[in-house]
């Protein structure tokens, strides 16, 4: 094992020798030598199949096998004339076992049907002209294709652009995972062919349709990838080669092989993805999700590499590109820089921030809310990160996490609402109808002032009441019955809630389709405008556009539930202020000298409030000001030597 030689030069030095040190590194050529590729009038297949001595290729439509070339380290290779894009394959494994390719680009016909080949020569980009958006400026908008349109495909998403970019205002589309999965409904996690994007969903030409039309309409796009486990149908990769050990478990079974014996070739597979993705799709960013189930003892962890190998993709292309990740660790070594020990992720989903916030609003105390559910802890998260950095959990019964404090804000994603703090719950209950049209509007504002990266849920803007489930579907009945206890039992601390429906009834999954058409009806309108509301005050004004820690001042009453956040940049002040209890109460403000405009009120009657109390206007010497809040309610004052609020 070469665990003292980097990934890139690993690839380099793999793929050519006697390169100059600026060539070799190029990890864009190395990530497409994988797999089928149209060349020269045919097709170069190569494949990674250390198990074996010899292999075939099947050819769908034609008689016999090609035999292919054993190239050493496990690597095999063919290439076959007269063949092109659309060519559908199998590799024939010893004992005539016809077998997907592992680096497929397309499955047209599922996970257990033949690969074929793709050119990524033959989709027309119209996106030259995109050079991508930094992360600070980053607000995005998830969504999980299936369920986000009636057709649930990507081409589908394409008309509701306008509507994200124009109407609402978020500046970035995270789709949940893409990758290949078993039948037609799945929330992605179950992916067994990573280079493969859902045929269901529209296959490679969707996507990239989609990511283009994203970028003419200056939308950034994130993918949510998997690199911790593959779901367990359609899960051929370790008849390849040693892709999984059982040296370690995760939640979803053996981990994968990231530094056992021949754990280089499987690395490589990994972060090859990821440059696949950012490369032959455009991608601005990745969020990889649930780090904490990667599992790697090198001196070097895989995603510190992946960092770098991103990192420079990205410089070749010439914009930025992010990898954001998700843990629930609290482990700062996942975004520490490189020169502080560590992985140097661009930033990572918060969900402390996500738990102290729900815990207020809905006074919920089961599962992991029984940690939360304390105003100061809210002013941690919005201050330093991370809630807990090394305190005693209750619910994991030990200490948790590590400080954050000295990491900038936008080191962190927060949301009120996501995939899995709405799916995760048994009957899929968004927050709209759990807490009440005020309240709402109280998560709105914290996480869209909030000086992190905010990320909203599909449908969040305008009060969605449809669930979001969890959904599957799957083939074997064996497994589909494990699925069904697992989900029972994932759910255990959450007694209350009652049985989830069942995963593989197609019921479940439409009972999950949004429905973006309420945002012109009654209070869903009102919520709507709203959020459009406090999204462009957020680009608009200096001081919430840009997250700087430097000015940021947080204090809160813990009992009496109200909270103030003060963040500046040179020239420009706004001080937010969140009343959490249930009731109207004077609050104390500091500010600095001036005269403060109210940016804000979500209490007012245009935004189906009971109406303003707070004055619109704020006269400061040296002392704090007082003014009352209605229950339930943000209000946003700014002062300015620019101009008025809003400009």
């Amino acid at each position: 094992m070469l665990s003292s030689v980097s990934f890139l030069e690993i690839v380099c030095n793999y793929e050519d020798r006697g390169k100059s040190a600026r060539q070799k590194m190029d990890p864009e050529k190395w990530s497409l030598k994988l797999g089928a590729a149209p060349e020269d009038g045919g097709v170069r297949f190569r494949i990674w199949a250390p198990r074996f001595s010899n292999l075939q290729l099947k050819i769908q439509g034609k008689a016999g096998t090609v035999p292919l070339t054993a190239e050493g380290n496990g690597y095999f290779t063919a290439r076959v004339a007269g063949l092109g894009a659309g060519t559908q394959y199998f590799y024939r494994l010893p004992g005539n076992r016809l077998r997907p390719d592992p680096v497929s680009r397309f499955q047209p016909e599922g996970v257990h049907g033949p690969s074929e080949v793709v050119d990524p020569d033959d989709f027309r980009w119209e996106d030259h002209f995109w050079k991508g958006i930094t992360l600070e400026k980053m607000i995005f908008y998830e969504i999980h294709t299936g369920t986000f349109t009636a057709e649930g495909t990507f081409e589908a998403v394409i008309p509701l652009l306008d509507y994200l970019k124009d109407e609402l205002g978020v500046t970035a589309v995270e789709l949940m995972p893409v990758a290949q999965f078993p039948g037609e409904r799945n929330w992605g996690y179950d992916g067994t062919f990573l280079y493969a994007p859902q045929n269901s969903y529209g296959g490679p030409r969707g996507l990239k349709k989609l990511i283009d039309a994203c970028h003419r309409k200056g939308l950034a796009v994130i993918l949510d990838v998997v690199y911790n486990h593959l779901g367990p149908e359609g899960n051929y990769l370790n008849e390849y080669g040693p892709y999984f050990t059982d040296r370690y478990q995760t939640p979803w079974g053996a981990a994968v092989n990231l530094d056992g014996p021949e754990s280089d070739e499987v690395r490589r597979f990994m972060i090859a993805n990821a440059l696949y993705w950012v490369t032959e799709y455009h991608l601005d960013g990745l969020r990889i999700d649930a780090v904490h189930g990667i599992i790697d003892f090198s001196a070097r962890h895989i995603l510190a590499e992946l960092k770098q190998a991103v990192q420079q993709q990205a410089g070749k292309l010439g914009r930025p590109v992010a990898v954001i990740a998700e843990s629930d660790l609290n482990d700062v070594r996942v975004i520490n820089s490189s020169a502080k020990g560590g992985y140097g992720l661009d930033a990572q989903w918060n969900d402390d921030f996500h738990h102290a916030l729900h815990a207020l609003l809905t006074r919920e105390r089961g599962g992991y809310y029984q940690d939360f559910g304390n105003l100061d802890q809210l002013a941690r998260a919005l201050r330093d990160g991370f809630v807990y950095s090394g305190q005693y959990s209750a619910f994991r019964r030990r200490r948790h996490g590590s400080p954050s404090g000295h990491l900038p804000p936008a080191k962190f994603v927060v949301f009120s609402q996501n995939h899995d703090q709405v799916g995760n719950r048994a009957q899929g209950e968004r927050l709209s109808t759990l807490i009440s049209l005020e309240a709402l509007k109280l998560a709105a504002a914290l996480v869209l002032l909030s000086p992190h990266l905010p990320l909203l849920f599909m449908g969040e803007e305008y009060g969605e009441e449809a669930p979001f489930l969890y959904f599957v579907s799957h083939s074997d009945p064996g497994l589909i019955e494990a699925v069904r206890q697992g989900r029972r039992k994932e759910l255990s601390p959450f007694p209350e809630k009652g049985a989830p429906p069942d995963p593989q009834d197609e019921r479940t999954y439409f009972l999950s389709k949004v429905h973006p058409d309420l945002r012109r009806q009654g209070n869903h309108k009102v919520l709507f405008e709203y959020y459009k509301g406090v999204i462009s005050l957020r680009k608009k004004i200096p001081a919430l556009a840009h997250l700087l820690k430097k000015g940021l001042e947080i204090k809160a009453s813990a009992e009496r539930l109200l909270l103030t956040m003060v963040r500046r940049y040179p020239g420009d002040q706004a001080v937010c202020c969140f009343n959490f209890s249930g009731k109207s109460q004077e609050i104390q403000v500091p500010l600095d000298p001036g005269v403060w405009q109210k940016a804000l009120d979500s209490s007012a009657t245009e935004w189906g409030g009971p109406g303003e109390s707070a004055p619109e206007a704020l006269r400061s010497g040296d002392a704090e000001v007082r003014f009352e809040m209605q229950p339930w309610s943000a209000v946003l004052y700014r002062k300015s030597n620019s101009g008025p609020a809003g400009e």
